[in-house]
C-alpha cells in the first residue's frame, strides 16, 4: 500500500526510507505469506530469518512464477535494476498479483567507494535501508569468518609439519575482506621466524568473490552446505594432487560458522511487500545472483517471485540461467530488460552533464546495445519485457522512440515511473509481465552443454555473448584448464569475470562492439560451489576506492543519525 506524508520524489534515498512507516515483520510475514511467527527468527522489529526447520517443511507446496529483472550495459547515467525490481513487485501487488521481491544483500565495498547501496531508490525502496546497506544481519561477516578459518586452518597444518605434504608454492586459497582495499590484492605472510608460520606469497580478494560466498547462493540445505564446503580445493600437494577443506578437516566448523547466515533475511518494501535479501556475488567477478534458498523459498510463499541478476544481461543473465538455473532446476518464466533513455544516450556518444538534453539521434545511436542484449536473451528462448526507467528529464519523443526500436525487435515495452511514484507508477510494467506470464513459460535453452570442453565453453559465451572474433588463452591459464578436466571438473559451467561496462574486455568500448579479442589471463576452480572462473581483461576481484570514496560523504549528524549513505 502507498504511503503517505513521504518526502518528494528527489530526496535523497535515506531520507525517504527514513520517513517511511515500516510493519512489524512478523505481523508482515503473518498477513502476507501466512507465516507463523515460530517460523521466523527475528533481527528487531523489522528484520528476520526464515528458519531453516520450516524451510525444510515447504518442499511440497506447488511454485509460483519467478520473473527475472536484468538490464542493459551499466553507465554512470544509472539503469536501476535493483529500483526496477522494487517496483515491479510493488506494481505486481497494486494489480492485485501476490508479489515479493528477492535480492542479493549489499557489500560494504561498494557501499564506502563508488557504486553505492543496492536497497533500491526513491520510492521503490527496501527497508530498514540502512541496516540492509550496512552489516544487515550479519551474513557477509559469517562469510569472512568461514573464508578466514579456512585459511588459518591452511597455515596452521603448514606449521605443524605439513603431513598432507601441501606445496606452498601451490596453495590457490586467498584471504577475503569486505572491503575495496587494493593495498591487500598481494601480500607475503608468515614472516618473522619460526613462530609466525612459514614465509609464503598470498594476497586478499573482497569477500563477494569468496567461494564461500558463491556456495551460499548455491547451496539447498545445510547438507549441501557442508558438502560444498569440503569440496573447496585450497592447495596441490608436491606430487600436484589436490588438497580440499575436507582434506584438512575444516568443513563442519566452517558449516557451523555458516549456519544462522544460510537462512533467507526478510523484510519489506516501503509498501509493505515482502522482500527476501540474502547474498551477494558480484556479477562481474561471480556469478551475480541471490542465493537459491531465498528464490526457492519465496516460490513456496508468493504468487510471482521477481530477482534480479546483476549488471547487464551479457554477465547477469548469462550467468543466471547457466550457472544458477543450470544447477538448482530453476527456470524463468518471463524477463525484463531495464533500459533507461539516459544511459542508452550515453551509449550513443553523450557526455554525463548533457544527458538532460533531448536528443533522439544519440539515443537511436546508443540502441545498438539494447539491440544486442535482445538478441543475446532471444538465444535462450526468451522474449524480454523491456522496462523503461523513467527519468523525469526524459522527452516524450526520446520515450516513443525507445519504444519504437522495441517493437522492431519483436519485444513488449512498457514505461515504468516507480522511483517517482511506487506501486502505482509501475502499473503499466506489472500488467505486460502479468500478460507475459499469463501466455506461458518460454522453453528456457541454455548457452552450451555440460560436456562441452572448458576451453570451448569461454569460447562460447565470448562469441555468442560478447559477439568476440577471436579469446585468447595465456598458457598458464590453458594448462590449468586441462588440469581440470583431467581432474574430473570439465562439465562444470564458466563464470567469467570481466569488466561490467562494456561487452568487450575494454570498458571504453560502450554500444556492441563485436570483433574484438578476449584474453583469459588467469582461471581458478572452485570445486565447491560448481564451477570454473575465467578472469578476463584487466578486472580485479578486489577492487580499489576512486579518488573521492563514497567514505567521504558518510557520517553522524548531531543526533546520531546517519547521513550520506546513498
Amino acid at each position: 500500500m502507498p504511503q503517505e506524508n513521504l518526502p518528494p520524489p528527489g530526496a535523497p534515498d535515506i531520507e525517504i526510507a527514513r520517513a517511511a512507516r515500516m510493519e512489524p515483520i512478523l505481523g508482515l510475514a503473518e498477513r502476507r505469506l501466512g507465516l507463523a511467527p515460530e517460523a521466523l527468527v527475528p533481527h528487531g522489529h523489522f528484520k528476520a530469518k526464515l528458519s531453516l526447520d520450516h524451510i525444510s517443511g515447504m518442499k511440497d507446496r506447488p511454485n509460483g512464477k519467478l520473473v527475472l529483472v536484468t538490464a542493459i550495459t551499466p553507465t554512470p547515467a544509472g539503469e536501476g535494476k535493483t529500483t526496477t525490481s522494487v517496483g515491479l513487485t510493488d506494481g505486481l501487488n497494486v494489480i492485485g498479483v501476490n508479489a515479493m521481491v528477492c535480492l542479493r544483500e549489499p557489500s560494504l565495498g561498494p557501499c564506502f567507494g563508488m557504486k553505492g547501496g543496492a536497497a533500491g531508490g526513491g520510492r521503490a525502496q527496501v527497508v530498514p535501508m540502512e541496516d540492509i546497506n550496512l552489516h544487515f544481519n550479519g551474513d557477509f561477516h559469517a562469510i569472512t569468518s568461514a573464508h578466514s578459518l579456512l585459511a588459518a586452518l591452511l597455515d596452521n597444518h603448514l606449521q605443524w609439519g605439513n603431513e598432507l605434504d601441501i606445496d606452498p608454492r601451490r596453495i590457490t586459497w586467498r584471504r577475503v575482506v569486505d572491503m575495496n582495499d587494493r593495498a591487500l590484492r598481494n601480500i607475503t605472510i608468515g614472516l618473522g621466524g619460526p613462530a609466525h608460520g612459514i614465509p609464503r606469497e598470498s594476497g586478499f580478494d573482497i569477500t563477494v568473490a569468496s567461494e564461500i560466498m558463491a556456495i551460499l547462493c548455491l547451496a539447498t540445505d545445510l547438507h549441501d552446505l557442508q558438502r560444498r564446503l569440503g569440496d573447496i580445493i585450497v592447495a596441490r600437494t608436491r606430487a600436484k594432487e589436490p588438497i580440499t577443506a575436507r582434506d584438512l578437516g575444516a568443513d563442519g566448523a566452517m558449516a557451523v560458522l555458516l549456519k544462522d547466515a544460510l537462512a533467507p533475511n526478510l523484510v519489506q518494501t516501503i509498501e509493505h511487500n515482502p522482500a527476501f535479501i540474502h547474498g551477494g556475488p558480484f556479477a562481474n567477478i561471480a556469478h551475480g545472483c541471490n542465493s537459491v534458498m531465498a528464490t526457492q523459498s519465496a516460490l513456496k510463499l508468493a504468487d510471482v517471485v521477481v530477482t534480479e541478476a546483476g549488471f547487464g544481461a551479457d554477465l547477469g543473465a548469462q550467468k543466471f540461467i547457466d550457472i544458477k538455473c543450470r544447477q538448482s532446476g530453476l527456470r524463468p518464466d518471463a524477463v525484463v530488460l531495464v533500459a533507461t533513455v539516459r544511459a542508452l544516450k550515453m551509449q550513443g556518444g553523450v557526455a554525463k552533464e548533457d544527458l538532460g538534453t533531448p536528443d533522439v539521434e544519440a539515443l537511436e545511436r546508443g540502441a545498438v546495445n539494447i539491440r544486442r542484449h535482445i538478441q543475446n536473451l532471444k538465444k535462450y528462448g526468451i522474449s524480454p519485457v523491456v522496462a523503461i526507467n523513467h527519468f523525469i528529464k526524459d522527452s516524450q519523443e526520446e520515450i516513443d522512440a525507445l519504444k519504437r526500436i522495441c517493437g522492431e525487435m519483436g519485444v513488449a515495452c512498457a514505461l515504468s515511473k516507480h522511483w517517482a511514484e511506487g506501486g502505482e507508477g509501475a502499473r503499466e510494467l506489472a500488467e505486460a509481465v502479468k500478460a507475459v506470464l499469463d501466455g506461458g513459460s518460454p522453453q528456457v535453452e541454455l548457452l552450451y552443454p555440460c560436456e562441452m570442453p572448458l576451453g570451448e565453453k569461454i569460447e562460447t559465451i565470448a562469441k555468442e555473448i560478447y559477439r568476440a572474433e577471436e579469446v585468447v588463452i595465456v598458457s598458464s591459464a590453458a594448462r590449468d584448464l586441462k588440469e581440470y578436466e583431467k581432474l574430473g571438473y570439465g562439465n562444470l559451467p564458466i563464470c567469467i569475470a570481466k569488466t561490467q561496462y562494456s561487452f568487450s574486455t575494454d570498458a571504453t568500448k560502450q554500444g556492441a562492439p563485436e570483433g574484438h579479442t578476449v584474453e583469459v589471463r588467469e582461471v581458478r576452480l572452485s570445486a565447491g560451489a560448481g564451477f570454473v572462473v575465467a578472469i578476463c581483461g584487466d578486472i580485479m576481484v578486489m577492487p580499489g576506492l576512486p579518488r573521492k570514496p563514497a567514505a567521504f560523504e558518510i557520517g553522524l549528524d548531531s543526533s546520531g543519525q546517519i547521513v550520506g549513505l546513498a
